[in-house]
């Protein structure tokens, strides 16, 4: 090569053997062990994103170590404030919920009294009665109802609700002890982060003016940190948007109030790929129920059309040019990543593809393969020594014989 970096050559017989084979004894002990390979893959990408962090608090002069403490330990307490924060609002929030559903199911009101449940299934129940529905007798289909669930088995139940949380419990415990074991592997990781870069640049010398292999996979997890930003303001400020729009026109009551409120959860659930846009979308939608019920049609409307939109055309456009991908890639590596690992698969799949492509593009011109020619295959013959043979003259014709 032009600027001396080793190249690899792969001969023809590694080709056509070795590289199959390999392949084969890869995909079967990745398919035996493959959560332990997932668990360090995701160690490593964590590695990666915040390695950059960590030689900028090294530049300050401080001992690489003490500047992963740092790290972490200012991500752990920016999570455990945001965790906090967001538990008082939900267990707020639920309690003003039950304290409702309480006034409403068990206090009395009006003449002659009722609780709220009683009145409206009376208007429902007048409602069915005047549009010649009266066979419908919501009173008594409720007292049904409740007397089937006395009749059931309530061991069975209990029991049953036993089993779900032995098994939430065990999830669980997994869980946790999957994401401590990430974080001791991603502190590993970071601590030699530095050496791997060394030796890595020693055997394979990036060309001039080209970041080394490790540092363009750091480079390529950025990307995807960046895409993954954008993405979530282009969905909440799509949102945001139009909830204000709808609530101005009147087609969702006091949804141009909280539009700024809703947009901003609807770019926070955006982090989570998949199940996010679904999740934006719930208080929205249960806020509109509240107020106006017809209007959760148009809510729900708008935020069907903001979803199709992001999953055809912002996500794989956005996120294709942060990584470098095709669209087409982007949605197949979403799409494979839910079918190996699920959620977390989704969370893994774009930025692996990022460090996948920094890694071809690293090795694409010094990995050569040698070529196969055209042509005849030149095979070598032993030949057998032999003595020369004289050749024989031909036979002279036979003199004709002349008559007396």
């Amino acid at each position: 090569m032009s600027d001396g970096a080793p190249t690899i050559q792969i001969p023809r017989w590694i080709q056509l053997v070795g590289l199959p084979i390999l392949a084969l004894i890869a995909l079967l002990v990745v398919g035996k062990v493959f959560h332990a390979v997932f668990l360090f893959l995701v160690a490593a990408l964590i590695a990666l994103l915040l390695d950059p962090l960590v030689r900028a608090l090294e530049r300050l002069k401080i001992p690489r170590g003490f500047s992963i403490a740092i790290v972490y330990l200012s991500f752990a307490a920016a999570l455990a404030v945001v965790v906090i924060a967001l538990g008082v609002i939900v267990i707020d929030q639920s309690q003003s919920a039950a304290n409702r559903i309480d006034e409403y199911v068990t206090t009395d009101s009006g003449q002659p009294p009722q609780t709220g449940v009683e009145r409206d299934v009376d208007r429902l129940q007048l409602w069915l009665d005047t549009h010649h529905l009266e066979r419908i007798d919501i009173r008594k289909q409720g007292q049904d109802f409740a007397e089937s669930i006395k009749g059931k088995d309530v061991e069975k139940y209990t029991s049953e609700a036993i089993d779900f949380l032995r098994g939430a419990a065990i999830s669980i415990f997994q869980l946790i002890f999957s994401l401590v074991l990430i974080l001791v592997v991603s502190i590993y990781m970071l601590l030699d982060l530095r050496r791997l870069k060394g030796g890595v640049d020693r055997r394979f010398p990036p060309k001039p003016g080209q970041p080394g292999l490790v540092l363009s996979m750091e480079q390529a997890v950025a990307g995807y940190v960046r895409g993954q930003v954008l993405l979530s303001l282009i969905i909440g400020s799509s949102a945001g948007v139009g909830l204000w729009v709808l609530g101005t026109l009147g087609l969702a009551p006091g949804a141009d109030k909280y539009a700024v409120v809703f947009g901003a959860w609807v770019a926070f659930m955006e982090l989570i790929p998949y199940l996010g846009p679904w999740l934006g979308a719930i208080p929205p939608i249960i806020y509109s129920l509240v107020v106006h019920p017809i209007s959760a049609v148009w809510v729900a409307l708008l935020f069907l059309g903001i979803h199709q939109i992001e999953g055809h055309v912002v996500v794989p456009n956005v996120m294709g040019s942060a990584l470098r991908l095709h669209p087409l890639l982007v949605i197949f590596g979403l799409l494979a990543g839910a079918e190996l690992y699920g959620l977390a698969g989704i969370f893994v799949a774009l930025p692996l593809l990022a460090v996948m492509r920094a890694i071809w593009e690293f090795f694409a011109d010094r990995i050569q393969f040698e070529q196969w020619r055209g042509g005849v295959v030149p095979v070598e013959v032993d030949v057998e020594e032999t003595r020369p043979v004289k050749p024989v003259p031909p036979e002279e014709p036979p003199e004709a014989k002349v008559a007396p």
